[in-house]
């Protein structure tokens, strides 16, 4: 199975390359790779087998991820299942701390009810919330920060030993 989404980076500038040494980089079928020319990638000339420099192969590539891509303005954050940037319920998410620079915002989507988030880096905070009212929660625990032992921990036998 090919990639949705192939890399441009794969390709190399200064080859040639036909339609079956694109399926072939890539893991496509050749009935996709011969779609490409309708959406935008132009071939070197009008002779057979059509022949794509791998400048334009890449640029096509890249273009077409581009424009693909969905930023979210501030104040939103993406939902998997609506497909789209939307605003938490009541306008209120929660930061959690994943590491000490970034961590996520998490809120409530107003039309599925499903819990969304958002990857932020700390500095940038100001930036992704807008007007949304963020409130601070504390990380997950680590082990480390446990003052109890585990119940799986055999402290006490080492200790006696």
């Amino acid at each position: 199975m090919g990639a949705r989404h192939p890399n441009w980076r794969r390709v190399k500038r200064h080859h040639n390359y036909s339609i079956e040494d694109i399926a072939g980089l890539f893991g496509l079928h050749k009935n996709t790779v011969r779609k490409y020319p309708a959406q935008g990638l132009t071939p070197i000339d009008d002779r057979r087998p059509a022949l794509f420099l791998g400048a334009a192969l890449a640029d096509f590539l890249r273009l077409r991820r581009a424009r693909s891509k969905r930023p979210c303005p501030p104040g939103h954050i993406y939902c998997l299942p609506c497909r789209q940037p939307t605003i938490p319920a009541f306008g209120e998410a929660e930061y959690v701390p994943l590491t000490p620079t970034t961590g996520n915002l998490r809120g409530l989507c107003p039309s599925c009810a499903g819990l969304i988030h958002r990857r932020v880096n700390l500095q940038r905070l100001g930036l992704a919330k807008g007007n949304l009212t963020v409130t601070f929660t504390d990380g997950q625990p680590r082990i480390d920060d446990r003052t109890k032992p585990t119940v799986n921990c055999d402290l006490e036998r080492q200790t006696k030993s």
